[in-house]
C-alpha cells in the first residue's frame, strides 16, 4: 500500500484581494490543466469543480444567513487544503486521484463539498484538495 505525506493548510483571504478573488487563485492553481493532464485528474463531490469558487461563497452567504455570525476577514478560513505526496513511482496518477479521493470522503465524512486534483507536474505525484470550510449550519 502506497504511503502519503499529508499536510493540512488553511486558507485565508489574500492580503488584497477580495475573498472571491482568493477563493479563485487558489481553485485554478489546484485545477491547472497541465499539472491535472488536462483536467482528467480531477474528481470531486457535492460541487462541480469548475464552478467550485462560487459554489463555496454561496456556502459562506448561506452561514451568514442561517446564523447571522460573520468572521473577521483576518481570521477567515475559506477552505482547508489537504495535500498528499507520494514517493516517486510508488503510485499510478489515477490511484493518487482514488486515494485522495476516499482520504477526503473520510475527513469530511461526505458532509462538505470537495475536489481533488492530482498533479503529475513533478517527480513525485501529489494531490491538491480544497474542502469547503466546515459550518455546522451548512
Amino acid at each position: 500500500m502506497p504511503t502519503a505525506t499529508t499536510y493540512l493548510k488553511k486558507h485565508k483571504i489574500s492580503k488584497g484581494e477580495t475573498i472571491a478573488q482568493s477563493l479563485k487563485d487558489r481553485f485554478e492553481y489546484g485545477q491547472n490543466p497541465d499539472k491535472t493532464q488536462g483536467g482528467e485528474l480531477i474528481s470531486s463531490y457535492a460541487c462541480d469543480h469548475m464552478t467550485a469558487d462560487a459554489e463555496f461563497l454561496l456556502s459562506k452567504a448561506k452561514y451568514r444567513a442561517v446564523t447571522g455570525r460573520e468572521q473577521r476577514r483576518d481570521a477567515d478560513v475559506l477552505c482547508y487544503q489537504i495535500r498528499q505526496a507520494f514517493k516517486p513511482g510508488e503510485i499510478t496518477p489515477e490511484e493518487a486521484n482514488r486515494i485522495g479521493y476516499e482520504t477526503a470522503m473520510r475527513w469530511t465524512k461526505g458532509k462538505y463539498a470537495f475536489f481533488v486534483a492530482t498533479h503529475t507536474d513533478r517527480q513525485h505525484i501529489h494531490n491538491v484538495r480544497p474542502d469547503r470550510a466546515m459550518r455546522k449550519a451548512v
